[in-house]
């Protein structure tokens, strides 16, 4: 029996380019879980029977739209706290790309596009480290591409 290849934490990536239009991404320090959706919206439409109306019509559907969302969370670094509220403040996209590193040539290593920072939530609790929780929603679907 063959074992399924897997991947560990630091193998799914995500990061930011900090100056737009460089191409130099880097990772938000300090996430310990990070999290990506990747959701289909679905329309759906009764068909019925031409042949006999009686007949309860079938229900078909198609995708309408598709997102992509990340989650993530950790504690808060003052490695990326500039980057994440500049982010945040400036209300605009800035390009990311989430990293397969240990995918096989031929299948997608990178999914990359513009994304919002959509929220953040810090906690802070005595005798522990300030955390954060931050949502990215990609406008539009991400570029991906395979591994060469």
């Amino acid at each position: 029996m063959a074992r399924a290849t897997t991947a560990n934490f630091h193998q799914m990536v995500l990061e930011v380019e900090v100056t737009a239009g460089s191409g130099i991404y880097s990772k938000l320090c300090g996430l310990t879980s990070r999290g990506i959706n990747r959701q289909s919206n679905m329309q759906t439409s009764e068909v019925p029977d031409c042949d006999d109306e009686s007949l309860p019509a079938a229900v078909e559907r198609a995708v309408q739209s598709q997102e992509v969302t990340i989650s993530a969370s950790g504690v808060w670094s003052a490695e990326s706290h500039g980057t994440i509220l500049d982010w945040w403040d400036g209300g605009a996209t800035k390009s990311i790309r989430i990293r397969h590193v240990n995918a096989a040539v031929g299948t997608p290593e990178y999914e990359t596009g513009n994304a919002y920072l959509v929220s953040i939530s810090n906690q802070a609790e005595r005798g522990s480290k300030v955390t954060a929780e931050i949502s990215i929603e990609f406008d539009g679907k991400p570029t991906i591409t395979d591994k060469s």
